[in-house]
């Protein structure tokens, strides 16, 4: 049975088929939901306009802290590469990126050329790029796995490290994730969720995931994917990847 909150969703969305379109998930996949999964929580918001205390209460009850600014900003910015690194994004999700701001700093510039390249995309030459550099025939152009770029195999012990810090922090695998945990979505999806308090961890408990599960791989796959040929839209997407985790590299260094 569904929970009073995703229930709510369903129907400001118009049913499950139009919910999962606005998400790019498939219809089964919400369909076999009882609950707004953790990681979901606020792309179900802002695609039905649902209040995530509503969606899930038990993760964000109404006495709950406000978020620091920078930490939302932060939250934002690992959830939207997480979005655009997961699947190919539909042409809904397009026009948002279009409508990101930017200032004169070298990530706001970034994301003005994001912007751009996301007005002059066409979605279904996207959905070919994506599958030409993350999926292909056998194998895309490049693989963006932990274990891949850690240790050289697919399903290799940096794997098995990041499950156990994941249980640790209490951090749940859903049912519907296709991917190891250490595709660089998820991976960014548990940072979006340790910035904004979804899942509930100290400073302390940022830096170390961070600094075992990401900063040892992450920069290089952004140049990889800056560099790759077949990249056309995702060399805007590598950019702003690369500033970022260079600004939390930099940020987390100077923390501890």
């Amino acid at each position: 049975m569904r929970e009073a909150g995703l229930e709510q969703a369903i129907a400001a969305a118009g049913g499950v088929s139009a919910l999962s379109r606005s998400l790019g998930l498939s219809q089964p996949t919400i369909s076999n939901w009882r609950r707004v999964p953790s990681e979901r929580v606020l792309a179900v918001e802002m695609a039905t306009g649902v209040p995530r205390g509503v969606l899930r209460p038990d993760l964000y009850p109404e006495n709950a802290p406000t978020v620091d600014s920078v930490e939302a900003a932060r939250a934002a910015e690992y959830r939207l590469l997480a979005a655009l690194l997961a699947r190919a994004p539909k042409a809904d999700l397009l026009a948002r990126v279009t409508r990101i701001s930017g200032d004169a700093s070298p990530l706001g510039m970034a994301h003005v050329k994001l912007g751009e390249a996301a007005a002059g995309a066409d979605a279904d030459a996207v959905d070919r790029e994506y599958f030409d550099l993350f999926i292909g025939v056998g194998r895309g152009e490049l693989l963006p796995f932990g274990s891949f770029y850690m240790a050289g195999f697919l399903n290799d012990r940096p794997l098995a490290r990041l499950r156990a810090d994941l249980a640790a922090l209490g951090v749940e695998r859903t049912a519907a994730a296709g991917d190891p945990e250490d595709h660089i979505a998820h991976l960014f999806e548990t940072m979006a969720g340790l910035a904004d308090g979804t899942f509930p961890a100290d400073e302390a408990a940022q830096t170390r995931f961070f600094s075992r599960h990401i900063q040892p791989w992450a920069g290089r796959f952004f140049a990889d994917l800056a560099a790759c040929p077949r990249a056309q839209f995702y060399v805007a997407v590598a950019a702003v990847g690369g500033l970022f985790m260079d600004i939390e590299t930099q940020a987390f260094a100077l923390a501890a």
